[in-house]
């Protein structure tokens, strides 16, 4: 679930391969830089190489965490995680992590290997217990110290 500032082929490192493709969803920008020619500059910048190894280790860090949140929480813990991790993503990028509009219910359920009945039930139930705002795409975060509880963060 890639947003804006988001790297996409780091995948492609190892055996320059990559194992999916990559489809826009909405307009988009892209900057194309070649892996061969990143790594010719970073031998002489050592603060891209820095920010280049760490951007390959937030990429890995937030795969691990989708296998085990897809993998371990029921679905609206995966709903509450993947709503927690756009905040703070959003957040980190000078956006409100507070609200915050989202693809449709279609995308997300099949990002989290939900079915799309399933995630649009439980936008409903969060929206009654208060958790949460949802109006057509818009989300608001109403209490996400309820949520980081549901998801069983302790942040």
């Amino acid at each position: 679930y890639h947003m804006t500032a988001d790297i996409l082929g780091l995948d492609g490192i190892g055996d320059e391969r990559h194992a999916c493709d990559a489809v826009a969803l909405e307009d988009s920008e892209v900057c194309a830089a070649p892996f061969a020619r990143l790594d010719e500059i970073a031998r002489r910048e050592p603060m891209l190489r820095r920010n280049f190894f760490r951007l390959i280790s937030r990429d890995v860090c937030r795969r691990q965490d989708m296998m085990l949140l897809l993998g371990s929480l029921r679905a609206e813990e995966r709903l509450g995680a993947f709503l927690l991790n756009l905040a703070e993503r959003y957040h980190s990028r000078g956006y409100s992590g507070i609200e915050f509009t989202l693809r449709t219910r279609e995308e997300i359920a099949s990002y989290l290997g939900l079915q799309h009945e399933t995630v649009s039930r439980l936008f409903s139930r969060l929206q009654e217990e208060g958790l949460l705002q949802v109006q057509g795409r818009a989300v608001k975060l109403l209490d996400a110290g309820a949520l980081r509880r549901m998801v069983g963060m302790r942040i």
